[in-house]
């Protein structure tokens, strides 16, 4: 298994200097294959050439993914992961033919993305209030922090991962952008209102009375640089006492934003490059997002849009 433990690490290194994908992916991926490593010590525990692992195995680890119970999503994400990882083997001369790619993902049904209404989201972002707690200098800094965070993710749509990673030197205020290296480290710019700005800019000038210097804008109390899984507890906070227990998470921000641009009238190319999607196909899916809400905004005000006994007036 020695070998197996070489390539992976080989295939490490491919996807972070040549793919240049983020910490975050890589560490899925390699997660993905490590997995795959420690099934094949158990079929094969006296050791096995790459070149023999074929279509029977690889449906055998399907098989004992399904047996672990794990949802669909799951597998498929490690099944691609999986032939990434054959796809680099025989492009790198390391295999002879992919066995991999005769296997078919699982089928999974397509879940709309959770959105807020427009009402939901400001109820979100005002919910950070300045009180007896927040006094104190940590207070009033978290405070700020806080809802500099709450107003960004709906301003920009970033991705948690994207937020987090935010630099100053990378915020322009007189232009009221910001400019992002997003997945495989492509760079985009993304704009911002005059609310986010004001609150970015409180919570600048707060850090700076308390001699705080830090590359990045959002930072824990003892000075370190966020990570998603806080930003994720920082936007529950705020979100599941107001929302009749929806659950709201960063990247509920990010379909919010991309929604409401598309239904007051922004074009899919332009959400497209605000959200740095590669394909417009993974756009798409936001028209029928804002086919739902609309139709339920419609069911709501519409004198007719729902069907009256006869001789039923209205109120």
């Amino acid at each position: 298994m020695e070998e197996i433990v070489r390539l992976v690490s080989d295939f490490r290194s491919y996807l972070e200097n040549e793919k240049r994908f983020s910490a975050h992916t890589v560490r899925n991926y390699i997660s993905d294959i490590e997995q795959f490593a420690e099934f094949l010590r158990k079929v094969f525990p006296d050791g096995t050439d790459v070149e023999k692992i074929d279509v029977v195995v690889l449906r055998g680890f399907l098989g004992y993914l399904h047996s672990k119970e794990l949802d669909k999503r799951s597998i498929m994400r490690k099944l691609a992961s999986i032939k990434s990882f054959f796809k680099f083997l025989l492009r790198e001369g390391r295999i002879a033919s992919n066995p991999a790619k005769i296997i078919h993902s699982p089928r999974v049904s397509k879940n709309i993305p959770r959105v807020m209404t427009e009402e939901e989201a400001q109820t979100v972002i005002e919910t950070p209030v300045f009180n007896e707690e927040n006094k104190t200098k940590n207070g009033r800094l978290k405070f700020l922090r806080d809802l500099a965070i709450l107003e960004m993710l709906y301003a920009t749509g970033l991705r948690a991962s994207e937020l987090v990673s935010l630099k100053w030197e990378n915020v322009f205020f007189e232009d009221r952008i910001v400019r992002i290296f997003g997945k495989g480290n492509k760079e985009r710019i993304v704009p911002f209102g005059e609310n986010a700005a004001s609150s970015l800019k409180r919570y600048l000038e707060e850090k700076r009375k308390l001699n705080i210097d830090s590359e990045f804008i959002f930072i824990n109390l003892r000075g370190g640089k966020l990570t998603p899984r806080s930003l994720q507890r920082i936007v529950e906070k705020y979100s599941q006492e107001l929302l009749s227990g929806k659950r709201v998470t960063p990247h509920t921000f990010r379909h919010t934003f991309a929604t409401h641009l598309l239904s007051r009238g922004a074009d899919l190319r332009t959400i497209q490059e605000l959200l740095g999607h590669q394909s417009l196909s993974t756009t798409q899916k936001y028209t029928h997002i804002a086919a739902v809400e609309l139709k339920k905004i419609y069911e709501k005000v519409h004198p007719r849009a729902k069907r009256k006994k006869f001789g039923e007036e209205d109120e």
